[in-house]
């Protein structure tokens, strides 16, 4: 594991899906309940608001993000340095591109990140991870086809930024490590342990 660094004084927590769900996938859910210490806001991307099923480009995408982390500032009264963003796979990615090209965010949850398509290492997509200066937690499968922890690890090297990984049990899904990211994000965020029910 790396060092284990976390973002200063959070306040709130912006989560976007991946490529093929929404806002309503139910890891994001569940981590909205899990932290009632701050204000966690699900948000989907344009073009799923909009009913269409394929991503828009990178640009546009980044952009959605760093107007939905104004908007939340303003609504919230939160300024931008106290807010987290992050998210599944590309929005998870989309948002460490936003933080990597000057999103003055607290930090960065990266779940499920996909380094590469499957079977494709050749296409990465870690580019802009040297320019990633805020703190990062990134939460990845032991066995995801989207990159295994060895590509990870190379790819963490280059990362500017403060950096906290953690290897779970599963495939890009992450079926069934709800627990475990729920208390992995709760422990970076400065939280600790969620009392039980």
């Amino acid at each position: 594991m790396a060092r284990r660094r976390r973002p200063r004084d959070p306040r709130a927590l912006l989560l976007w899906p991946g490529a093929g769900t929404g806002a309503d996938h139910e890891s994001l859910v569940a981590i909205e309940e899990g932290i009632p210490e701050m204000p966690v806001r699900r948000v989907d991307f344009p073009y799923r608001r909009e009913g269409r099923k394929a991503p828009d480009r990178a640009a546009k995408l980044v952009a959605s993000i760093n107007a939905e982390v104004g908007v939340a500032s303003e609504e919230l009264g939160i300024e931008p340095a106290r807010i987290v963003i992050g998210g599944r796979s590309m929005g998870g990615r989309m948002c460490s591109m936003a933080a990597a090209e000057g999103l003055g965010v607290a930090g960065v949850v990266l779940i499920a990140y996909p380094l590469h398509p499957p079977g494709k290492p050749e296409k990465s997509r870690t580019g802009h991870l040297p320019e990633l200066r805020v703190p990062s937690l990134w939460l990845c499968g032991d066995r995801d086809p989207f990159g295994t922890p060895e590509e990870l690890a190379e790819a963490l090297g280059t990362v500017a930024g403060p950096v906290t990984s953690v290897t779970l049990e599963g495939r890009h899904d992450l079926r069934n490590a709800g627990d475990a990211t729920l208390r992995e994000i709760r422990d970076w965020l400065g939280l600790g342990r969620r009392a039980a029910r």
